[in-house]
């Protein structure tokens, strides 16, 4: 039983896990948990599979998130590339890698939220792996897997011009919410309105999922989700289906203006052009009415690149090892 400010080297491995299976609730479709060597889930299709890691001091500092932070924004940004392909996402498996002297509190806070998140999505937890870490080190990741529910994958690579460009979710608030921390460190937090909504969003996204899938059975012809920025994530619909974005400035202006009250305008505008792990979802569909729920911001034509009232952009946004 973990009480007080133990560590993992003082809890152990068999402690931890003891401590933190109970958050994660059985889900139709996992035949075999975690407690075996591999876990077994149900599959009667093509599956969908993905994985995410985040490393602490790189992904996140521990003075602006906490453990369950950490947890929500991990299961978001798997779950969101599952209903980027159109997928339902069906299980996930985490592991942990972590100095020994990291607090024992902080894996079962992390481990309570992925709890949380996974049930609220109907996701089952089902298994993954521990390990020990160099001093300082504590690295995290998670495994997701989905159905496709008998349909074609959706792919980067099917949009042509004509298709209409549109996103589904927000766009620049987490971009927002790291720029007050940058600026402001912890005060930040003494803020309300705007400013706490894109700090809760920076912290602890949430993303459109039902969205994947009704985006397919609509007959969308290409999607991902924001995880690096619309421009660079733009760009990369643009380059795999031989198209060019055209977004519309005017369109986006409902995302700047909020954002410009707390960060102002001209870094409210990059906040949602470049701005990342917003985890919404950019898709382009055929001419005519959208799903419930999207919103048109430009149009796919011949071409290359992506264009914001006709002036080419950069494909900036976040790079893991640009920066």
């Amino acid at each position: 039983m973990i009480t007080g400010d133990e560590t993992l080297g003082q809890v152990s491995e068999e402690g931890l896990l003891h401590s933190i299976f109970p958050f994660f609730a059985p889900q139709p479709g996992l035949l075999v948990g975690p407690g075996d060597d591999a876990a077994v889930v149900a599959c009667n299709g093509a599956l969908v599979a993905t994985t995410d890691a985040m490393v602490r001091g790189r992904d996140w500092l521990d003075d602006w998130s906490s453990a369950a932070d950490v947890g929500a924004k991990l299961v978001t940004q798997n779950l969101a590339d599952v209903a980027a392909m159109g997928g339902v996402a069906t299980s996930i498996l985490v592991t942990l890698v972590a100095d020994p002297a990291t607090r024992a509190a902080w894996a079962r806070d992390f481990a309570r939220s992925i709890g949380e998140r996974a049930a609220e999505a109907g996701v089952a937890v089902a298994g993954g792996d521990l390990s020990s870490a160099p001093p300082g080190v504590l690295l995290v990741s998670i495994t997701a897997l989905g159905d496709l529910g008998g349909r074609e994958p959706v792919l980067r690579s099917g949009a042509r011009p004509g298709d209409t460009v549109a996103v589904c979710g927000t766009l620049g608030r987490s971009a927002a919410g790291l720029l007050l921390l940058q600026r402001e460190g912890t005060r930040a937090a003494r803020h309300g309105g705007i400013h706490r909504v894109c700090l809760d969003h920076h912290r602890a996204p949430v993303a459109p999922l039902t969205a994947g899938p009704q985006a397919a059975l609509a007959g969308v012809t290409a999607m991902l989700d924001v995880s690096d920025g619309l421009l660079r994530d733009g760009s990369r619909i643009a380059a795999s289906s031989g198209v060019r974005l055209d977004l519309d400035g005017s369109a986006l202006a409902p995302d700047v203006e909020p954002l410009a009250a707390a960060v102002g305008e001209e870094a409210a505008r990059e906040c949602v052009l470049a701005g990342g792990e917003e985890h919404s979802l950019l898709a382009t569909f055929p001419a005519g009415d959208l799903p419930t729920g999207w919103r048109a911001i430009g149009a796919v034509a011949g071409g290359s690149g992506v264009t914001l009232d006709g002036v080419p952009q950069q494909p900036r946004g976040w790079d893991h090892f640009a920066g």
